[in-house]
């Protein structure tokens, strides 16, 4: 949980420009509905030039 608050904090820190201008970063979602029961995704990226960072949550 530490590690994924971590990287959490370092994305954010990514997108807000503090090394330099601000990066718009790109969230996507989704939800599954099927009959073994309720299944949730989301992905949260930031691209940099040629880097992209991203973090992704399943439940």
């Amino acid at each position: 949980m530490k590690t994924l608050v971590a990287l959490m904090a370092l994305t954010a820190l990514v997108a807000c420009g503090a090394d330099g201008e601000p990066t718009q970063p790109t969230m996507n979602s989704t939800i599954t509905l099927s009959n073994h029961g309720i299944d949730g995704q989301t992905n949260v990226a930031v691209r940099r030039g040629p880097v992209t960072f991203g973090l992704g949550v399943g439940l």
